[in-house]
């Protein structure tokens, strides 16, 4: 239910005072959630719009596109009911009425239940896949039907196109079989009823999926569709999801060390994390299925067949050193009680981890550092940080001799912004690194305090249009200072706000039968480059850019809805006596020569066309024949784009003498770190990076 965004800038700000209110009479949770939500927005959120008319037709229009943007359920008899309150739901909320929740709920239920039986009956019948017909793909295109006949029709020619989609998969298996089967080849008739067959168990999944559909996930639906009025960054986040954001912030958590998913009506176990107490206890396996949980201090196990995976996950966890049973069934029909003892897991994945680069014969000893995102422990004062982790892993290539260093940010979407501080004081003498300035707040600076300089060689900060908030203040320090080259996307994703957490508990006074309630997280702040500039909507434009998928396409913040404007605030004095980037201009003209003359990227900027072109045109035939022409363009035009991403010859990417001995530890991570390398291998961005690094290295000097 929930659309997951960029991760928030939190963990800067001392915890602000507010005082606790009283909520509604009648003790209700949703209303109690929706006045907390309510309060707190009003009180701390940088723009505070007014609650008016206005406001009430952006959250209509924001709910009901997540309630049925694809116009799948709803047809305008309910969007009828549901219209009488466009104008009024500002009024509505601030009285925590919650009639147009209720309606929105029934009637979307009502209308799952109706679809429910079309689909079987449209699915029992073949499809004709000769006549001239076509879908609409792009929900915002289309209009919702006027009634239930012509949403069943819309329903027809969607399930047409499902089963369509897997016809064209099943014919192409067929043709390109090295072998007949057993029974030869099968007719169309055949495919086209296995197809059918497919799309069938498809639905039956989802329509299962959608029975767990809790009223609470409808109603954060419709919190967080009044958050995001205010922008997209603002959310209500209940009490599970709030733990699990924690964890991916900190990297820890204390359990068993599995990762759990919903398989029919059991929780199937999809991985065991190397170094956590299940992984050591060797009897917990992938694919077993969990069927009952019990804790050591209860007499008799909880059967959770049926439950959603996050209530079975809160079971699952718990505090470190205490036990938790499990009964689960072996792949092969066994059933097994498995006592583990729980313990503190660390999630590797996202830590910073780097490598040694070479282009064989143009430039080696190249230091490579990834960082996927600013992670910090806010919990835990002596917690894992990314800025410590970094400065490790700047100090281990300064002992291998690197002759530069590239710290990859692509895909990073951000975190700490405490740790981004820290970070770029790692790369210059003491300054500002960003400015931070709340709704009716004077700006205040974030500085690096600290005069040492860890590193002071050739530095380049790789983005991509994925590179946010935090990543984004970085690079933006870095280029401002004129200390590393940025290269990438045309622009990094464009957030530029602060974000933080209130725990509603404290928020509101009594209710203690109803909690916990969950936490807020609100966008207080702005925050500004040491320029003056700001990063939102805009991003960072990288010094030298690297042609990507979506080099054509708008993307990032500025696609979202509701989100807060580009402002600027007065710069700051900085500065860095480190290196003079005086040579960029000549260093960007190489490398543009270069992928200008590059096949690798002239198949990149086709394909951005290509995509760019896909984007825009949504309408899909439904005649085989042309669907079957046009599918087989398009995979022929994405093969020859795949084959700008094979291995690269020159390209040698090898682990820190220092790092093979953990690496080693266990065949997973080996798994892994293989996998890492492997990929590393095939970067065309790699590639050219390393030979802007060359051109720097080249012209690099103190001032």
């Amino acid at each position: 239910m929930r659309i997951w965004i960029i991760a928030a800038l939190t963990g800067i700000l001392a915890y602000a005072g507010f005082s606790a209110f009283k909520g509604p009479d009648n003790g209700d949770k949703e209303k109690v959630i929706l006045e907390a939500v309510l309060n707190m927005m009003q009180q701390y959120h940088f723009k505070n719009p007014p609650l008016d008319d206005n406001f009430s037709h952006k959250l209509y229009d924001v709910y009901m596109d997540r309630m049925d943007g694809m116009k799948r359920f709803l047809i305008m008899g309910d969007l009828d009911l549901m219209d009488d309150y466009r104008d009024s739901l500002d009024d509505l909320i601030k009285a925590e009425d919650l009639r147009f929740f209720e309606l929105s709920y029934k009637l979307i239920n009502n209308s799952i239940e109706k679809t429910r039986k079309w689909y079987p009956e449209i699915l029992a019948q073949p499809f004709d896949f000769s006549a001239p017909d076509s879908i609409e793909t792009d929900g915002k295109k289309r209009q919702f039907a006027k009634d239930d006949a012509e949403l069943r029709e819309f329903w027809v020619s969607y399930l047409k196109y499902e089963t369509l989609t897997r016809l064209a998969d099943k014919m192409k298996e067929q043709d390109e079989a090295t072998e007949v089967p057993e029974g030869g080849k099968k007719s169309m008739a055949e495919l086209e009823a296995d197809a059918r067959k497919d799309v069938k168990e498809v639905f039956d999944d989802w329509y299962e999926r959608m029975d767990k559909v809790r009223r609470s996930d409808r109603f954060e639906m419709y919190v967080n569709s009044i958050t995001n009025v205010y922008d997209p960054h603002s959310d209500y986040f209940n009490p599970k999801e709030k733990e699990d954001f924690d964890i991916n912030m900190s990297g820890r958590l204390e359990g068993i060390g599995a990762r759990l998913q919903m398989d029919g009506d059991y929780t199937k176990v999809v991985a065991v994390i190397p170094g956590g107490p299940a992984w050591k206890q060797k009897e917990l396996e992938v694919d077993d299925k969990i069927f009952k949980v019990q804790q050591e201090t209860e007499k008799e196990p909880v059967d959770v067949t049926g439950w959603l995976v996050d209530e079975v996950v809160t079971l699952v966890r718990g505090p470190k050193g205490t036990k938790v049973t499990l009964t689960v069934k072996k792949a092969d029909g066994s059933v097994r009680e498995i006592t583990i003892l729980r313990d503190e897991v660390i999630l590797d994945e996202g830590f910073a981890k780097s490598a040694i680069l070479e282009l064989e014969g143009e430039v080696g000893n190249v230091g490579y550092i990834t960082l996927p995102k600013f992670y910090a422990d806010f919990e835990n004062p002596n917690g894992r940080s990314c800025s410590q982790d970094v400065e490790i892993e700047v100090k281990k290539l300064m002992q291998s001799n690197v002759k530069g260093i590239i710290l990859d940010l692509r895909n990073n979407s951000g975190g700490s912004l405490n740790d981004v501080v820290q970070m770029s004081g790692l790369f210059i003498e003491a300054g500002p690194i960003v400015q931070v300035k709340g709704r009716d707040a004077t700006p205040y600076v974030l500085k690096d305090k600290d005069e040492k300089v860890v590193y002071t060689g050739p530095l380049i900060v790789m983005v991509n249009t994925q590179s946010a908030s935090a990543s984004e203040i970085l690079a933006a320090a870095m280029q401002d200072y004129g200390r590393a080259i940025i290269v990438g996307s045309h622009s990094t994703f464009g957030k530029g706000t602060v974000q933080r957490f209130f725990d509603l508990d404290k928020a509101i006074s009594g209710y203690d039968d109803v909690k916990p309630l969950g936490d807020v997280k609100i966008t207080l702040q702005k925050f500004y480059r040491v320029n003056g500039g700001s990063t939102q909507l805009r991003g960072v434009t990288p010094d030298i850019n690297l042609p990507d998928n979506q080099q054509y396409i708008d993307s990032g913040e500025k696609e979202m809805d509701y989100p807060m404007e580009w402002t600027e605030i007065a710069p700051v004095a900085y500065g860095q006596d480190i290196v003079k980037l005086d040579k960029l201009p000549q260093i960007k003209s190489k490398s543009e020569a270069r992928i200008k003359a590059s096949p690798q990227f002239s198949k990149v900027i086709t394909n951005a066309l290509r995509i760019k072109e896909i984007r825009e045109e949504s309408i899909v035939p439904l005649q085989l024949d042309q669907y079957r022409a046009e599918d087989i363009a398009r995979e022929e035009e994405s093969k020859e784009f795949k084959k700008a991403f094979g291995k690269i010859d020159k390209l040698k990417p090898t682990n820190l003498a220092l790092d093979l001995q953990s690496i080693n530890v266990d065949s997973s991570k080996i798994g892994r770190n293989e996998a890492w390398l492997e990929t590393m291998g095939k970067d065309i961005y790699l590639e050219e990076t390393l030979h802007i690094m060359k051109d720097l290295m080249a012209v690099n000097h103190k001032s």
